[in-house]
């Protein structure tokens, strides 16, 4: 269980560290990670996908400066 935490922070920070310039690109991004993250937990491949879009989308539109 402690190395599948580690793996799942991991794609996370990956996640959100390439926000992407674009909406797509960002969505893209997040929804890659959260396909891994639900791949290594075990979860939905689908669902992994939006919640992960959705999450990095929303996150680079907060804080547009925090990727680049």
């Amino acid at each position: 269980m402690f190395k599948k935490s580690w793996i799942i922070a991991g794609v996370l920070c990956a996640g959100l560290a390439a926000c992407g310039d674009t909406m797509g690109e960002q969505a893209l991004v997040g929804g890659a990670a959260g396909v891994g993250a639900a791949a290594v937990t075990g979860g939905s491949a689908g669902t992994g996908a939006l919640v992960g879009a959705a999450g990095n989308v929303a996150y680079c539109q907060a804080n547009p400066g925090a990727c680049r």
